[in-house]
């Protein structure tokens, strides 16, 4: 009887959520599922489109963080895609989102398959809503 009553009240507590909380996060799932295929297809314009112009971003390398403003930072990913002799492709894995109407939070775990090459790594996520959509003003992202 402990354990049904414990179910239902933990039923409506899961309830008791925001309506808007579900669709926000919907909204944050699609709009980082659009970051990744952007990327994946080489287009750079849909790619760089995804970030506020105030975006930055920080590369962990062994503890160290190396971080670049957005212009150096869509070069560099722009020079990648140019410069490789094999596909490259990076899809999301895991998503987990925090958010409400204005900003939100989300760390992504993901899989870069370059050739027979396999990286995995994490990016995370300070997203602002802006009146076109969600933009990434910053973004910390680590090779495992």
């Amino acid at each position: 009887m402990r354990h049904a009553s414990l179910l239902v009240l933990a039923l409506m507590l899961l309830g008791c959520q925001p309506a808007g909380s579900k669709t926000e996060s919907a909204d944050v799932r699609e709009f980082l599922t659009h970051y990744f295929s952007t990327w994946s297809a080489k287009d750079m314009d849909g790619y760089g489109a995804c970030f506020h112009e105030q975006a930055r971003i920080t590369f962990v390398h062994q503890g160290m963080p190396q971080s670049q403003g957005l212009t150096d930072f869509l070069h560099g990913q722009k020079l990648s895609h140019a410069s490789t002799t094999v596909p490259m492709t990076e899809v999301p894995t895991d998503m987990k989102i925090l958010s409400d109407e204005r900003t939100a939070q989300a760390s992504v775990r993901w899989k870069l398959t370059k050739g027979a090459d396999i990286t995995l790594g994490t990016d995370c996520f300070t997203l602002i809503k802006t009146s076109t959509g969600w933009k990434i003003m910053s973004l910390v992202f680590y090779n495992d």
